[in-house]
C-alpha cells in the first residue's frame, strides 16, 4: 500500500474539528514536524485538544503556531511556561480559551505507551505528594503509593522521521526518537513528515525503528528550521557568577565542575534542563555515562561550534558529542531507565529545596503552568537526587528554605545540594553543611540560608574538592 502524500496540505486535509493531535517534538525547536503544523494551521482547523512535551518556540514553525492561530481547546503537556516569557498560550489560558493538564514527561509517554498496547490505564509512583496526584486513584503496592495514570489515543499523532518507504516504515535519527515512537503507536492515524522518501525494499529491515503498520501517511519535509540557529531558552552565561556582600561567589561552570566532581566513577547519571546541563563540560573522559530523557545514553561536552550532529542534543537541547558505547533509544526506553533504578543520580536545577529535601522546581506563582519535562519521573526513580541551585533568587530571598512555598516536584528527595555558596548533604538530622566557597565563611552562609542546618566538624572549600 503507497502511503505517500504529496503535499503535507493533502495529507492533513481531512482533520475535522475537535480532534486529538499527539504531536512530537522536543525543547523549544528541536525537530518538531513544522510542515504537518504549518499546514493545519493555514487549515485553521479549530477547538483541538493537542498532546505533546511542550509548544516550542513562539515565532517559530513549531506546535506553538497553533495556538498563535487560537486553534487549541485543550493542551495536554509537560510545558506550559517557561520563566521570564508570557506566551499566547499562557494568555489563553488565563483567560480560559484553552484548557491545560499538566503531565510529567515520563507519564505522558508511558499513557501514550499504554494506549497504542491497548492498556487502558496503569499506576505510577511518579506525581505522589504533589499537585499531579490531585483527585486521582492511589493504591500502595509493596507498601509505597502509586497513582492511577490512564491511557491515551489521540485521533492523530504528528510525528518526524529522517527516511521512510512507500509502506510507512520509518527510520529515525539520533537522539531524535524521542516521542515519536509513543506517540505514533498511540494514534489511530499517524502522520510522518521526513527528509527522504525511498522506494519498498531500500530500507534494511535493521535500520527500520518503526514498523509501517504503525504509520498511516507520510510526506516530505517543506519546512524545516534552520538548525544552526535554533532558539534556545535564555541562560546566563557559564562564567557569570553572583555577588554576595560585594563578593562573587561561584560562577555556574564552577558549580557545575563541583557537581562533576561528586559523580562517581562507574556511575550513570542524568543531567536535568538548565544549569545542570553544564555539569557535561567537566565529566572529562572519566567513566561516568551520562543520560538524557530524550534517548541517548553515554554522551559527552556541549559543542559550541559547527561540528555537531542536528540529532544529537541533550534535555536542554544543547548539541552534544558522544562517548565510545552511546547508544539511542525513544523516550519510553529512556523513562524505563530512570523509573528502574538504573540511574545512580540525577542532578536537577530547583527553585527551592525545604529542610525535608523536598524538592520545588517546576513552577513559580507568575507561571500559568510550568514546566515538569522529566523531573517528576526522574527524582522519583534515582537513587541519588543532586539539587544545583544558586543560593537565593535574583531578588535576594534564599533558596533553602524550611518549608518549600511552591508547588512540589517530589516530596523528600533531594540527598545533596550544590549552590554557588556551599555544598550540602542530608543525614538523618536534616542537611549538614560541608563545604564553603573560597572566601565565604561558614557564619555568611548560613545568613542566606533560611533551613535549619547543622556544621559539618570540619568544613572544606569547594574549589579544593574539584
Amino acid at each position: 500500500m503507497d502511503k505517500v502524500m504529496v503535499t503535507p496540505a493533502e495529507a492533513v486535509r481531512d482533520i475535522p474539528d475537535g480532534a486529538s493531535i499527539a504531536v512530537a517534538g522536543f525543547g523549544v525547536a528541536h525537530r518538531f514536524p513544522s510542515s504537518l503544523i504549518v499546514a493545519l494551521h493555514e487549515l485553521g482547523t479549530s477547538g483541538l485538544t493537542v498532546y505533546c512535551n511542550g509548544l516550542g518556540q513562539p515565532g517559530t514553525p513549531t506546535a506553538h503556531l497553533l495556538a498563535e492561530g487560537k486553534q487549541i481547546a485543550r493542551l495536554v503537556t509537560c510545558f506550559s511556561a517557561r520563566p521570564g516569557i508570557v506566551s499566547e498560550a499562557e494568555r489563553q489560558i488565563r483567560a480560559g480559551a484553552m484548557e491545560l493538564e499538566m503531565v510529567p514527561q515520563g507519564t505522558l509517554v508511558e499513557r501514550m505507551r499504554a494506549g497504542g498496547a491497548g492498556i487502558p490505564a496503569f499506576y505510577t509512583p511518579v506525581g505522589v505528594g504533589t499537585a499531579i496526584a490531585e483527585g486521582k486513584d492511589v493504591r500502595h503496592f509493596d507498601g509505597r503509593p502509586h497513582i492511577l495514570e490512564t491511557a491515551i489515543r489521540p485521533d492523530y499523532a504528528f510525528v518526524r522521521a529522517h527516511r521512510a518507504d512507500a509502506s510507512g516504515n520509518l527510520q529515525l535519527r539520533g537522539g531524535s526518537r524521542n516521542f515519536n515512537v509513543s506517540f505514533a503507536k498511540a494514534a489511530r492515524v499517524t502522520i510522518a513528515e521526513v527528509d527522504e522518501i525511498v522506494g519498498v525494499g531500500e530500507l534494511a529491515p535493521e535500520e527500520i525503528d518503526l514498523p509501517g503498520v504503525f504509520v498511516s501517511r507520510v510526506v516530505r519535509s517543506t519546512v524545516q528550521l534552520d538548525v544552526r540557529n535554533l532558539p534556545m531558552r535564555p541562560s546566563r552565561a557559564a562564567d557569570s557568577a553572583r555577588e554576595y556582600g560585594g563578593k562573587p561567589a561561584l560562577t555556574r561552570a564552577g558549580m557545575a565542575r563541583r557537581t562533576a566532581a561528586l559523580l562517581p566513577d562507574g556511575a550513570t547519571v542524568n543531567l536535568g534542563a538548565g544549569l545542570p546541563t553544564l555539569v557535561s563540560d567537566f565529566v572529562g573522559d572519566r567513566p561516568v555515562a551520562l543520560h538524557s530523557e530524550n534517548g541517548i545514553l553515554r554522551y559527552g561536552a556541549i559543542i559550541r561550534d559547527d561540528s555537531f550532529d542536528p540529532d544529537v542534543h541533550d534535555a536542554g537541547g544543547y548539541f552534544v558529542g558522544l562517548r565510545p558505547g552511546a547508544s539511542f533509544f525513544d523516550s519510553v526506553t529512556s523513562f524505563e531507565i530512570a523509573r528502574s533504578g538504573r540511574l545512580d543520580a540525577v542532578v536537577l536545577g530547583a527553585y527551592q529545596v525545604s529542610a525535608a529535601g523536598d524538592l520545588a522546581n517546576w513552577t513559580l506563582p507568575t507561571m500559568t503552568g510550568g514546566g515538569i519535562g522529566g523531573a517528576m519521573d526522574l527524582a522519583v526513580g534515582a537513587r541519588q537526587v543532586v539539587a544545583l541551585l544558586e543560593h537565593t533568587d535574583s531578588q535576594g530571598r534564599p533558596k533553602l528554605v524550611e518549608q518549600c512555598e511552591f508547588a512540589l516536584t517530589a516530596p523528600g528527595c533531594v540527598d545533596t545540594i550544590v549552590t554557588d555558596l556551599a555544598l550540602l548533604t542530608r543525614t538523618d538530622g536534616g542537611f549538614r553543611l560541608d563545604e564553603t566557597a573560597a572566601g565565604f565563611t561558614v557564619e555568611e552562609v548560613l545568613a542566606l540560608t533560611a533551613m535549619p542546618v547543622t556544621v559539618a566538624e570540619h568544613v572544606g572549600t569547594m574549589q579544593d574538592r574539584w
